[in-house]
């Protein structure tokens, strides 16, 4: 994946011809004009090298003019200089190369960098000159009469045609890499997206968790609040039996006093013990008292902690419920996302 530089923007002077077009189909369409239009045609890239098979390509430039050093030199100086021509105006750019052929070098772009430059020609747009062919035959070391015998071969046509097929192709290359660019600003958007998503989906599946984690412990913490209101039930339910006995122990301290002052002096030890004893049973039925207060008042909190953990109860199942259901649709988005980025992927 190309470097990116803000959101879905790419560095463009790492993008390449092959990063937007489908090479297999630009040679296609290539060939089939060329072929159609007896026109030549090759694309390069920003250096010049070629991303394409030459489509066409005519005899007198295959068999000669390229055939010799300074003849190919030649031919990558002149298109060289065609492609510069092209990138300054961001136009097709028709030109007379070296050799004295018609030729054109139509930019291909994205979002105003070139990145290649699809070159055509190698026809002529009047009746070749022997005299000019014989000179340039000389200069490269080919022979003169076997490279006039080719020129001749070389197809004529109006200079309204050459700017036509220069503009068609043009079109068609800005076009197809136009529509590769945003198609591969998609793929990326849909692979973010579908990364998010599922960045998105794992947290929502640990916060579920964590959710039905809250909902079991309070669940657990609501049963405990409810047994200890039930001990503290159970404790008033002692301290009711206490205050009996301690009654019932006053009353048997009472009736021991008053046995003890009938006995008069030989009682008298007896009484000082009954005596205690109501103290120790109202000491006792007062500690119960205080108890039954205390009791009371945990139970009452019970009562409260019990209501406000069914309502935190309530709340956690609503959210774990709403969780599960964010969830369900972040996982169909994701999906979506996924599906979006095979599609893309597809047209590559």
């Amino acid at each position: 994946m190309l470097k990116l530089i803000e959101g879905n923007n790419f560095d463009l002077n790492l993008l390449e011809i092959k990063d937007v077009i489908d090479i297999g189909l630009l040679q296609k369409f290539q060939d089939n004009f060329a072929e159609s239009m007896d026109i030549a045609s090759v694309t390069v890239d920003i250096n010049g090298n070629p991303v394409t098979k030459p489509s066409s390509y005519t005899k007198f430039c295959m068999d000669f003019t390229h055939s010799t050093k300074i003849g190919d030199d030649r031919c990558a100086e002149s298109h060289k200089r065609g492609g510069e021509e092209a990138s300054k105006t961001g136009k097709p750019y028709v030109y007379t190369c070296h050799a004295g052929l018609i030729d054109f070098a139509a930019p291909i772009l994205v979002d105003g960098k070139q990145i290649g430059t699809i070159l055509g020609g190698q026809i002529l747009t009047s009746k070749p000159e022997e005299s000019r062919y014989r000179k340039t035959a000389n200069e490269i070391g080919v022979n003169e009469d076997a490279y006039i015998d080719a020129v001749n071969k070389v197809k004529v046509v109006t200079e309204k045609n050459v700017k036509a097929a220069a503009e068609v192709l043009y079109i068609v290359a800005n076009s197809l890499s136009r529509i590769g660019y945003e198609e591969l600003k998609l793929r990326r958007t849909s692979q973010v997206l579908s990364e998010n998503f599922e960045q998105i989906s794992a947290t929502m599946e640990e916060l579920a968790a964590s959710s039905v984690n809250v909902s079991n412990n309070q669940h657990v913490l609501s049963e405990e609040t409810i047994n200890v209101k039930k001990i503290s039930m159970e404790i008033n339910s002692i301290l009711d039996l206490i205050k009996g006995i301690a009654d019932q122990t006053k009353m048997l301290g009472l009736n021991a006093a008053i046995e003890a002052a009938r006995a008069g002096d030989a009682g008298r030890g007896f009484g000082v013990v009954a005596t205690e004893i109501r103290k120790l049973s109202e000491n006792s039925k007062n500690t119960a008292l205080k108890i039954v207060e205390l009791t009371n008042k945990i139970q009452n909190s019970v009562d409260k902690t019990v209501e406000t953990s069914n309502l935190t109860l309530e709340t956690t199942e609503q959210q774990t419920a709403a969780i599960e259901e964010v969830n369900a649709s972040i996982q169909e988005v994701t999906g979506i996302a996924n599906e979006l980025t095979r599609l893309t992927s597809s047209r590559k």
